[in-house]
Protein backbone atom coordinates (compact mmCIF):
# COMPACT_ATOMS: atom_id res chain seq x y z
CA UNK A 1 0.00 0.00 0.00
CA UNK A 2 2.41 2.33 0.63
CA UNK A 3 4.41 1.44 -1.55
CA UNK A 4 1.70 2.30 -4.34
CA UNK A 5 1.30 5.58 -2.62
CA UNK A 6 4.70 6.47 -2.89
CA UNK A 7 4.69 5.43 -7.00
CA UNK A 8 1.01 7.66 -7.02
CA UNK A 9 3.02 10.83 -5.55
CA UNK A 10 5.78 10.36 -8.19
CA UNK A 11 3.67 9.75 -10.48
CA UNK A 12 1.56 13.08 -9.49
CA UNK A 13 4.79 15.33 -9.05
CA UNK A 14 5.81 14.36 -13.00
CA UNK A 15 2.65 15.70 -13.95
CA UNK A 16 2.70 18.92 -12.03
CA UNK A 17 5.95 19.67 -13.19
CA UNK A 18 5.19 18.63 -16.42
CA UNK A 19 2.47 21.11 -16.55
CA UNK A 20 4.30 23.93 -15.13
CA UNK A 21 6.72 23.40 -18.12
CA UNK A 22 4.00 23.23 -20.53
CA UNK A 23 2.94 26.54 -19.68
CA UNK A 24 6.14 27.94 -19.05
CA UNK A 25 7.38 27.45 -22.70
CA UNK A 26 3.70 27.82 -24.28
CA UNK A 27 4.01 31.29 -25.46
CA UNK A 28 0.16 32.67 -25.17
CA UNK A 29 -1.28 34.80 -27.18
CA UNK A 30 -0.30 38.94 -25.91
CA UNK A 31 -3.08 41.32 -25.89
CA UNK A 32 -3.06 43.69 -28.76
CA UNK A 33 -5.29 46.90 -30.09
CA UNK A 34 -7.08 47.63 -33.15
CA UNK A 35 -7.49 50.78 -33.90
CA UNK A 36 -10.14 52.09 -36.65
CA UNK A 37 -9.14 55.44 -38.58
CA UNK A 38 -11.67 56.81 -41.00
CA UNK A 39 -14.81 58.94 -41.20
CA UNK A 40 -18.58 58.22 -40.19
CA UNK A 41 -19.34 55.27 -42.06
CA UNK A 42 -17.16 53.51 -39.83
CA UNK A 43 -17.58 55.51 -36.34
CA UNK A 44 -19.49 54.87 -33.60
CA UNK A 45 -22.88 57.14 -33.51
CA UNK A 46 -24.22 58.92 -30.44
CA UNK A 47 -27.81 57.48 -29.33
CA UNK A 48 -29.50 60.34 -30.88
CA UNK A 49 -28.58 59.48 -34.50
CA UNK A 50 -29.52 55.70 -33.83
CA UNK A 51 -30.11 53.34 -35.77
CA UNK A 52 -27.72 55.28 -37.89
CA UNK A 53 -24.51 52.66 -37.28
CA UNK A 54 -20.73 52.78 -38.51
CA UNK A 55 -18.96 49.08 -39.64
CA UNK A 56 -17.02 49.69 -36.55
CA UNK A 57 -19.46 49.42 -34.10
CA UNK A 58 -20.46 45.43 -34.76
CA UNK A 59 -16.71 44.96 -35.98
CA UNK A 60 -15.57 45.28 -31.82
CA UNK A 61 -17.74 41.73 -31.16
CA UNK A 62 -16.04 39.57 -33.18
CA UNK A 63 -13.05 39.41 -31.59
CA UNK A 64 -11.88 37.23 -28.72
CA UNK A 65 -10.53 39.04 -25.08
CA UNK A 66 -6.88 38.88 -26.57
CA UNK A 67 -8.37 42.02 -28.64
CA UNK A 68 -9.08 45.68 -27.88
CA UNK A 69 -11.22 47.35 -30.27
CA UNK A 70 -10.54 51.70 -30.38
CA UNK A 71 -12.74 53.24 -33.18
CA UNK A 72 -11.10 56.67 -33.36
CA UNK A 73 -13.56 57.18 -36.53
CA UNK A 74 -15.30 60.45 -36.50
CA UNK A 75 -18.06 61.56 -38.95
CA UNK A 76 -16.72 63.79 -41.32
CA UNK A 77 -13.46 63.29 -41.21
CA UNK A 78 -10.90 63.28 -44.24
CA UNK A 79 -6.90 62.07 -44.28
CA UNK A 80 -6.39 65.91 -43.55
CA UNK A 81 -8.62 66.86 -40.79
CA UNK A 82 -8.23 63.21 -39.05
CA UNK A 83 -4.56 64.63 -38.86
CA UNK A 84 -5.12 68.82 -37.73
CA UNK A 85 -7.31 67.64 -35.52
CA UNK A 86 -4.95 65.17 -33.38
CA UNK A 87 -6.40 62.05 -33.87
CA UNK A 88 -4.21 60.00 -35.79
CA UNK A 89 -1.43 61.35 -33.38
CA UNK A 90 -3.79 60.02 -29.80
CA UNK A 91 -3.16 56.61 -32.24
CA UNK A 92 0.66 56.62 -32.85
CA UNK A 93 1.33 57.61 -29.12
CA UNK A 94 -0.94 54.54 -28.04
CA UNK A 95 0.37 52.28 -30.69
CA UNK A 96 2.22 49.15 -29.54
CA UNK A 97 4.39 46.61 -31.19
CA UNK A 98 1.66 43.99 -32.63
CA UNK A 99 -1.24 46.26 -33.04
CA UNK A 100 -2.93 46.90 -35.93
CA UNK A 101 -4.15 50.15 -38.00
CA UNK A 102 -7.43 50.12 -40.09
CA UNK A 103 -7.71 52.71 -42.24
CA UNK A 104 -10.43 53.85 -44.62
CA UNK A 105 -10.50 57.44 -46.09
CA UNK A 106 -12.62 58.82 -48.99
CA UNK A 107 -15.54 59.77 -48.71
CA UNK A 108 -14.48 63.32 -47.16
CA UNK A 109 -11.55 63.79 -48.78
CA UNK A 110 -12.91 63.40 -52.53
CA UNK A 111 -15.37 66.62 -52.10
CA UNK A 112 -13.85 69.49 -53.62
CA UNK A 113 -16.45 71.49 -51.74
CA UNK A 114 -15.66 70.40 -48.21
CA UNK A 115 -12.91 72.42 -45.97
CA UNK A 116 -11.65 68.76 -45.22
CA UNK A 117 -11.23 67.85 -49.32
CA UNK A 118 -7.66 66.88 -50.38
CA UNK A 119 -6.45 66.45 -53.70
CA UNK A 120 -5.24 63.63 -54.98
CA UNK A 121 -1.51 63.73 -54.44
CA UNK A 122 -2.87 65.00 -50.39
CA UNK A 123 -4.38 62.06 -50.27
CA UNK A 124 -1.87 59.23 -51.34
CA UNK A 125 0.90 61.62 -49.26
CA UNK A 126 -1.28 61.10 -46.21
CA UNK A 127 -1.82 57.54 -46.30
CA UNK A 128 1.53 56.91 -46.59
CA UNK A 129 2.15 58.77 -43.64
CA UNK A 130 -0.29 56.69 -41.63
CA UNK A 131 1.23 53.61 -42.76
CA UNK A 132 5.01 54.62 -42.42
CA UNK A 133 4.33 56.39 -38.78
CA UNK A 134 2.61 52.58 -37.89
CA UNK A 135 5.16 50.94 -39.09
CA UNK A 136 7.80 52.97 -37.43
CA UNK A 137 5.87 52.03 -33.94
CA UNK A 138 6.03 48.50 -35.71
CA UNK A 139 2.03 48.13 -35.81
CA UNK A 140 0.71 46.66 -38.68
CA UNK A 141 -1.44 48.98 -41.06
CA UNK A 142 -4.20 48.03 -43.28
CA UNK A 143 -5.41 50.05 -46.06
CA UNK A 144 -9.46 49.88 -47.18
CA UNK A 145 -10.97 51.42 -49.56
CA UNK A 146 -13.64 53.51 -48.90
CA UNK A 147 -17.23 51.58 -48.48
CA UNK A 148 -19.91 52.05 -51.47
CA UNK A 149 -22.64 54.90 -51.62
CA UNK A 150 -25.79 53.14 -52.51
CA UNK A 151 -26.34 54.34 -55.87
CA UNK A 152 -27.97 52.43 -59.47
CA UNK A 153 -28.84 54.01 -62.70
CA UNK A 154 -32.25 53.58 -64.12
CA UNK A 155 -31.10 50.10 -65.87
CA UNK A 156 -30.27 48.73 -61.57
CA UNK A 157 -27.07 48.60 -62.25
CA UNK A 158 -24.82 50.03 -59.20
CA UNK A 159 -22.27 53.09 -59.49
CA UNK A 160 -19.25 53.70 -58.01
CA UNK A 161 -18.93 56.90 -56.33
CA UNK A 162 -15.40 56.09 -55.22
CA UNK A 163 -13.68 55.64 -58.45
CA UNK A 164 -10.65 57.73 -58.37
CA UNK A 165 -9.80 58.24 -54.58
CA UNK A 166 -10.47 54.16 -53.97
CA UNK A 167 -7.85 53.51 -56.57
CA UNK A 168 -5.20 56.00 -55.03
CA UNK A 169 -5.78 53.11 -51.83
CA UNK A 170 -4.81 50.33 -54.33
CA UNK A 171 -1.89 52.11 -55.24
CA UNK A 172 -0.91 52.61 -51.87
CA UNK A 173 -1.23 49.35 -50.81
CA UNK A 174 1.19 48.30 -53.74
CA UNK A 175 3.54 50.71 -53.49
CA UNK A 176 3.80 50.36 -49.79
CA UNK A 177 3.34 46.48 -49.52
CA UNK A 178 0.43 47.13 -47.29
CA UNK A 179 -2.21 44.32 -46.95
CA UNK A 180 -5.89 45.88 -49.05
CA UNK A 181 -9.30 45.52 -48.19
CA UNK A 182 -10.92 46.69 -51.04
CA UNK A 183 -14.46 47.45 -49.27
CA UNK A 184 -15.51 49.63 -52.39
CA UNK A 185 -15.60 46.60 -54.83
CA UNK A 186 -16.88 43.81 -52.61
CA UNK A 187 -19.59 46.39 -50.88
CA UNK A 188 -21.19 47.52 -54.48
CA UNK A 189 -21.09 43.33 -55.40
CA UNK A 190 -23.48 43.03 -52.35
CA UNK A 191 -25.46 45.97 -53.29
CA UNK A 192 -25.67 44.60 -56.75
CA UNK A 193 -26.58 41.30 -55.56
CA UNK A 194 -29.76 42.68 -53.37
CA UNK A 195 -30.63 45.21 -56.03
CA UNK A 196 -31.94 48.84 -56.06
CA UNK A 197 -35.33 48.09 -53.81
CA UNK A 198 -33.86 45.51 -51.13
CA UNK A 199 -30.57 47.52 -50.97
CA UNK A 200 -32.19 50.00 -48.94
CA UNK A 201 -32.35 47.96 -46.02
CA UNK A 202 -28.51 48.24 -45.60
CA UNK A 203 -28.67 51.71 -45.36
CA UNK A 204 -30.43 54.74 -43.00
CA UNK A 205 -33.97 54.67 -44.74
CA UNK A 206 -36.96 55.32 -42.70
CA UNK A 207 -40.13 56.48 -42.92
CA UNK A 208 -41.87 59.19 -41.40
CA UNK A 209 -43.17 58.40 -38.02
CA UNK A 210 -41.10 55.50 -37.93
CA UNK A 211 -38.35 56.20 -35.33
CA UNK A 212 -38.05 59.78 -32.71
CA UNK A 213 -34.87 60.23 -34.38
CA UNK A 214 -35.80 61.09 -37.32
CA UNK A 215 -39.77 62.15 -37.55
CA UNK A 216 -39.68 63.00 -40.59
CA UNK A 217 -38.02 59.92 -42.03
CA UNK A 218 -34.92 59.46 -44.03
CA UNK A 219 -33.57 58.39 -46.83
CA UNK A 220 -29.65 58.37 -46.72
CA UNK A 221 -27.50 56.39 -49.13
CA UNK A 222 -24.05 57.22 -47.52
CA UNK A 223 -25.04 55.57 -43.67
CA UNK A 224 -25.88 52.48 -42.21
CA UNK A 225 -28.62 50.72 -40.23
CA UNK A 226 -27.49 48.06 -37.98
CA UNK A 227 -27.70 45.10 -40.44
CA UNK A 228 -26.03 47.52 -43.59
CA UNK A 229 -22.93 47.86 -40.78
CA UNK A 230 -22.91 44.64 -39.87
CA UNK A 231 -22.31 43.32 -43.59
CA UNK A 232 -19.63 45.71 -43.90
CA UNK A 233 -17.85 44.59 -40.66
CA UNK A 234 -18.33 41.04 -42.03
CA UNK A 235 -16.81 41.66 -45.37
CA UNK A 236 -14.04 43.24 -43.41
CA UNK A 237 -13.36 40.07 -41.03
CA UNK A 238 -13.69 37.80 -44.05
CA UNK A 239 -10.71 39.29 -45.90
CA UNK A 240 -9.30 39.66 -43.25
CA UNK A 241 -9.50 35.55 -43.24
CA UNK A 242 -8.55 35.53 -46.52
CA UNK A 243 -5.68 37.69 -46.40
CA UNK A 244 -4.28 35.33 -43.25
CA UNK A 245 -3.10 38.58 -41.34
CA UNK A 246 -2.09 37.06 -37.84
CA UNK A 247 -5.15 38.48 -36.59
CA UNK A 248 -7.30 36.45 -38.35
CA UNK A 249 -6.84 33.86 -35.37
CA UNK A 250 -8.14 35.99 -32.69
CA UNK A 251 -11.77 36.11 -34.26
CA UNK A 252 -14.11 33.63 -32.54
CA UNK A 253 -17.38 34.10 -34.14
CA UNK A 254 -17.25 31.81 -37.42
CA UNK A 255 -21.00 30.83 -38.17
CA UNK A 256 -22.27 34.58 -39.22
CA UNK A 257 -20.95 34.07 -42.25
CA UNK A 258 -17.12 35.05 -41.34
CA UNK A 259 -15.38 32.42 -42.65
Amino acid sequence: MKKRLYKNKILYSFLTITTVVFFAFTQQPKHITIYLAGDSTMADKAVNTYPETGWGMPFKVFWDSTVTVANIAKNGRSTKSFITEGLWQSIVDKLKPGDYVLIQFGHNDEVPTKKTATTEVQFHDNLVRYVTETRAKQGNPVLITPVARRKFDANGKIQGTHDVYAEIVRKVAAEQNVPLIDLDRESQALLQKMGPDNSKMLYNYLDKGENPNYPDGRADDTHFSELGARKMAEIVLADIKHLKLDLANRIYVSHLGVK
